[in-house]
C-alpha cells in the first residue's frame, strides 16, 4: 500500500468512526495539519504515527494489525537520530509520551543506560549532551522526559524494567550524583506496578546483551542503535525479543537481592564522594 493509499485508508477509518479530524489528532498526539498530510497522502506516516491515530481511533486489534503492516511495507521503520536532532529531541519525548499513554504493559531492557524513566535529571543531561543540543532544546528534552515519569504511578500499567550489572558502574555523572541515581532506582520498585531487576555480572549466561530495546504489549519493540532507532511490530520478531527479556528477567536480581546490590553500588559511591 503507498503513502497515498494508507492515508486515504486512515483517513476513511477516521469518517467511519464519525470523529473528527482535530479530535484524533489530539488524541493521537500530532498536529491537526500533520493529521491532514498523512490523510491526503502528501505526507508518509511512520508505524509509530499509525499506531498513535489507530490508538486515538479505538479500532479492534485485527484492524490495527492490518494497518500497521501496510505502513510497514509503505515506510522505512528506521528513525536516524539526526533527524530527531534537527527536528527537536523534545518532539521525541513527546512521541514516546504518546506511545506509553497507549500501552499496557512495557519490558524495558537496557545493557548500557539507566533507562529514561528511571534517570534523575542530572543523569539525563549527560546522557543528553552529547546530541550537542542548544540549552533551549536540551532543557525542554529535559522537562520531557520528567513528564514521561508520570507513567511509573498509573497503577493501570505495568512496567518491568531488566538492566545489567554495567548499567551502575558507568560513570556518565559524578559519585554523588550516582549514588542519588541509585536511590532512585531503589525507590522505584516500591511502587506496586515497577518492576526492577538487575543482571548481575557473575550471573550464568545463556544469552547476548546485544543492545537496548523497548516491548510495548506484544505488539510494538523499539530498537536503539548507534545512528537510530528501530521499530519492528511483525509479530514473530517481536516474539523474539520477549523471549529474549523474559531470559534475561529469569537469571536477574530481584527483590532483596537487587536491593542489597544497589546498595552496595550507593554505598560505594558516597564513601568515593566522602574521600575524594
Amino acid at each position: 500500500m503507498s503513502k497515498a493509499h494508507l492515508g486515504t485508508a486512515l483517513r476513511a477509518l477516521r469518517r467511519a468512526s464519525g470523529r473528527e479530524a482535530k479530535s484524533v489528532a489530539r488524541g493521537a498526539v500530532m498536529s491537526a495539519s500533520k493529521l491532514s498530510k498523512i490523510e491526503n497522502g502528501r505526507l508518509a506516516p511512520s508505524v509509530t504515527d499509525v499506531e498513535r491515530i489507530l490508538g486515538a481511533l479505538g479500532v479492534s486489534d485485527e484492524i490495527r494489525r492490518e494497518y500497521v503492516d501496510a505502513a510497514r511495507a509503505a515506510a522505512t521503520e528506521a528513525t536516524a537520530w539526526r533527524h530527531l536532532e534537527r527536528i527537536g529531541a523534545d518532539k521525541g519525548q513527546r512521541e514516546a509520551q504518546a506511545l506509553e499513554a497507549q500501552m499496557t504493559t512495557l519490558r524495558l531492557f537496557q545493557p548500557a543506560l539507566v533507562p529514561e524513566l528511571l534517570q534523575t535529571p542530572e543523569y539525563m543531561r549527560a546522557v543528553l549532551v552529547r546530541h550537542e543540543l542548544s540549552e533551549d532544546v536540551l532543557t525542554r528534552t529535559i522537562n520531557g522526559r520528567l513528564m514521561r515519569q508520570h507513567i511509573l504511578y498509573e497503577q493501570s500499567k505495568t512496567l518491568r524494567f531488566v538492566i545489567t550489572e554495567p548499567v551502575l558502574r558507568w560513570r556518565l555523572i559524578p559519585p554523588r550524583m550516582m549514588a542519588a541515581q541509585m536511590d532512585r532506582l531503589l525507590s522505584a520498585p516500591r511502587l506496586p506496578n515497577v518492576d526492577i531487576r538487575v543482571v548481575p555480572l557473575d550471573a550464568p549466561q545463556t544469552d547476548i546483551a546485544n543492545h537496548a530495546f523497548v516491548i510495548r504489549d506484544v505488539r510494538l519493540v523499539t530498537v536503539e542503535t548507534v545512528h537510530a532507532e528501530l521499530v519492528v511490530t511483525d509479530t514473530q520478531d517481536v516474539e523474539l525479543y520477549v523471549r529474549k527479556f523474559e531470559n534475561f528477567a529469569k537469571i536477574a536480581a530481584r527483590g532483596p537481592e537487587m536491593t542489597s546490590l544497589l546498595e552496595k553500588f550507593r554505598d560505594a559511591f558516597l564513601r568515593e564522594e566522602e574521600t575524594g
